[in-house]
């Protein structure tokens, strides 16, 4: 297994919840993809909160 340095760990965790906030603004404004797309940004971006909570 590879080991990632912490700061690399940090930006790429950054740098996902960033495209996915851009895949959800990009959704059509339609009430399923708004629903599943709250679910992916909840999802998505949690990732980085946690890792930095850790």
């Amino acid at each position: 297994m590879m080991s990632t340095a912490p700061e690399e760990l940090r930006g790429r965790t950054k740098a996902f919840a960033i495209r996915i906030v851009k895949l959800y603004r990009s959704l059509p404004h339609t009430a399923d993809s708004q629903v599943l797309g709250k679910q992916l940004l909840r999802c998505g971006t949690s990732i980085t909160a946690n890792y930095r909570a850790a």
